[in-house]
């Protein structure tokens, strides 16, 4: 499962992983395929750092990549205080409200918070990368699209590929003109935030775009098959997320969370701005519902949404309140219904490929006899 890229990042498999979790992102390197540590959540640099010391010792050498959440325009001077002195009364009533009506408890007197989504406000995307530039990093992705073109410079100056996701064809072409190493064409089924375009029409649509830039097919790959269908349709490698949430290195805090995605099928998970203000694909529960009805308030944009409700989704995930648990998940969640550790998804993957490639090769010499 080598392509172009593969063989000059120095992995086995053209697997990219991305994920939340270090002994995740450890496992796929360690396996074949290149981890890549989401760093969205280290809010705190000397938390990043530590989990990259870990990631250091636990990859044998190989390598892996970071993601980052960082807007390619710069906003001066604008703290976290601003930002949520911004978000109306009205809104913060809808989320009391709804909680209220779960009878969702609060946090213990003196307790934080857990996660505040906040990674995607650039200081704090720029604080990651200088601890991140300390470390062998081969790999520095951006969700929002291409970063700005000093840290791209900079990735550069420090031997690190810089590579964005894109949900068009003309987005893809931004990214090149951007200096942008690799595209990442994400398509409508995968989990997080997506554009509206599926990704067998997406794929080569890019590839056509910015070729011959390498670009990563994702959305809706979980089997080696669909593997294989991405390389056929142009792709150098795959680009992997939702599918690493239910391995047994992942770490979810919560069992109840991760029983309703082995349960879940294709058809539950909902496009919504819930979570973060922009489109996010995720499971469908009923605060999703909540703040898609028209009824409601409707949600602010980026950042103001995601700060608003960091709160009540650490409330919700503490106490495991089930209506309203959910995650960021692609499509390809109804396939995910069994735990597995990553190695095992890895052997699965390889499988597949193999199987699919070999048939292709036989219908091909049966075409050609």
């Amino acid at each position: 499962m080598q392509t172009e890229l593969s063989r000059r990042l120095g992995v086995e498999h053209a697997i990219f992983g991305f994920t939340p979790f270090p002994a995740v992102a450890a496992a796929i390197t360690r396996a074949g395929g290149f981890g890549v540590l989401g760093a969205v959540r280290y809010t705190a640099p000397d938390a990043l750092a530590r989990d990259l010391d870990w990631m250091q010792d636990h990859t044998d050498g190989l390598p892996y990549g970071l993601d980052v959440v960082m807007p390619a325009r710069k906003v001066e001077g604008v703290t976290e205080a601003d930002v949520e002195a911004m978000i109306p009364e009205g809104h913060r009533q809808f989320v009391r409200e709804t909680l209220a009506k779960h009878g969702v408890p609060e946090l213990a007197e003196g307790e934080a918070s857990g996660w505040r989504i906040t990674g995607w406000m650039e200081q704090v995307a720029r604080n990651q990368l200088d601890v991140a530039f300390g470390y062998p990093i081969k790999l520095l992705a951006n969700a929002l699209g291409s970063p700005p073109a000093d840290v791209v410079d900079r990735a550069h100056a420090n031997g690190v590929l810089v590579a964005a996701l894109a949900g068009s064809a003309k987005h893809a072409r931004h990214h090149a003109e951007a200096g942008i190493d690799i595209v990442v064409a994400q398509g409508y089924e995968a989990g997080g935030h997506t554009g509206e375009i599926a990704s067998m029409v997406l794929v080569p649509e890019v590839v056509d775009a910015v070729g011959p830039l390498p670009v990563l097919a994702a959305g809706g790959i979980g089997s080696g098959a669909q593997v294989a269908a991405g390389l056929a349709l142009g792709a150098q490698g795959v680009w992997l997320g939702s599918l690493w949430l239910t391995t047994t290195e992942a770490d979810l805090h919560s069992r109840a969370l991760t029983r309703k995605l082995l349960a879940a099928g294709s058809g539950d998970t909902v496009r919504s701005r819930a979570l973060t203000g922009k489109p996010a694909r995720q499971l469908r529960t009923e605060w999703t519902d909540a703040w898609d009805d028209p009824s409601g308030p409707g949600t602010l944009p980026m950042p103001l949404q995601g700060l608003l409700v960091a709160e009540a989704l650490s409330r919700i995930q503490k106490y495991e309140v089930a209506p309203l648990l959910g995650t960021p998940v692609g499509q390809i969640v109804g396939r995910m219904n069994s735990e597995r550790s990553v190695q095992e998804v890895f052997d699965d993957l390889t499988r597949g490929f193999e199987q699919a490639v070999d048939r292709i090769s036989r219908i091909a010499r049966r075409s050609g006899s």
